[in-house]
């Protein structure tokens, strides 16, 4: 690091430039996903590993839960139907994880270690935002897709009429839970600007996120639950929307999930624009 850093074509290092906007913005977005998509054709056969993958994941978290509904009716408060839901959730929020955000934040530290990323400074839009979404692993639509449909058959299971109220609060909440993972991630990869050897950061992540994600927060300690809220926020962002359709969601949490996603955005953005300030470039 020295006192020159490079900036964005624009002048500010991480804003929007001249050519950016939001239309831009969702058009730089959807071809880069169209790009990913139309990898399936040509990796058919990592598709179908990782659709045997899923399944065999899907099927053990069953598993899982049928030992354990063996010996009671009732898990911290959560019924077999709202953990199915949660499952589906999980899956959800792992299959985009796993579909542009973590391959994107991969991608950009290895761009900062080589001096690759200087380039993305060039472009005439947001770095952020390509930098976010810059890789697609279009094999990982598959656990997407699958946790969509895991969380149809959990509500079906439930037995209640899921209210509009409930969709909405599912929607806001989900949105929020994405929010929050990407931002979290954002941050940790931002710090690849300072700390050059970050390789197994993101894989820790990935496997606190497999591990505590995949049960809901009330059977946790409190301590256990503030750090999965508040310092690694993947409880949080499963719990919230998982409980919302399952019916035991309190009314004060989709505000809370609502300021927890922007504290944690805002927090991204602003840690992302410091260190642009104070990137040098590889040549520095």
């Amino acid at each position: 690091m020295s006192s020159q850093p490079i900036r964005d074509p624009g002048g500010a290092p991480g804003v929007l430039t001249p050519g950016g906007g939001l239309r831009h913005s969702l058009q730089i977005v959807r071809t880069y996903l169209r790009l990913g998509v139309l990898n399936i054709v040509q990796y058919r056969g990592e598709f179908w590993v990782a659709v045997v993958n899923a399944l065999i994941t899907l099927a053990a978290q069953i598993l899982g839960l049928a030992v354990i509904f063996g010996q009671t009716t009732q898990l911290a408060g959560w019924t077999p139907a709202g953990l199915i839901t949660l499952i589906g959730v999980h899956f959800f929020l792992a299959g985009l994880i796993g579909l542009v955000i973590q391959p994107s934040m991969e991608q950009l530290m290895e761009g900062i270690r080589l001096g690759t990323f200087d380039f993305t400074l060039t472009k005439p839009a947001d770095s952020q935002l390509l930098a976010s979404v810059q890789v697609v692993s279009p094999a990982r639509l598959v656990d997407t897709l699958l946790g969509l449909g895991v969380i149809a058959y959990g509500i079906t299971r439930i037995g209640n009429p899921i209210s509009a109220g409930q969709w909405l609060a599912f929607a806001i909440a989900l949105a929020c839970g994405v929010v929050i993972v990407y931002a979290f991630l954002m941050l940790l990869s931002t710090c690849a600007f300072w700390f050059v050897k970050l390789e197994n950061i993101l894989a820790v992540f990935s496997t606190v996120f497999g591990q505590a994600g995949r049960w809901p927060l009330t059977i946790f300690p409190s301590w256990l639950r503030l750090a999965l809220t508040f310092i690694i926020p993947v409880g949080f962002a499963v719990t919230v929307p998982a409980q919302a359709l399952a019916g035991g969601l309190q009314l004060i949490m989709v505000p809370a999930a609502i300021g927890v996603a922007a504290a944690f955005f805002i927090g991204a953005r602003l840690f992302w624009r410091y260190a642009l300030r104070h990137y040098t470039g590889a040549s520095a």
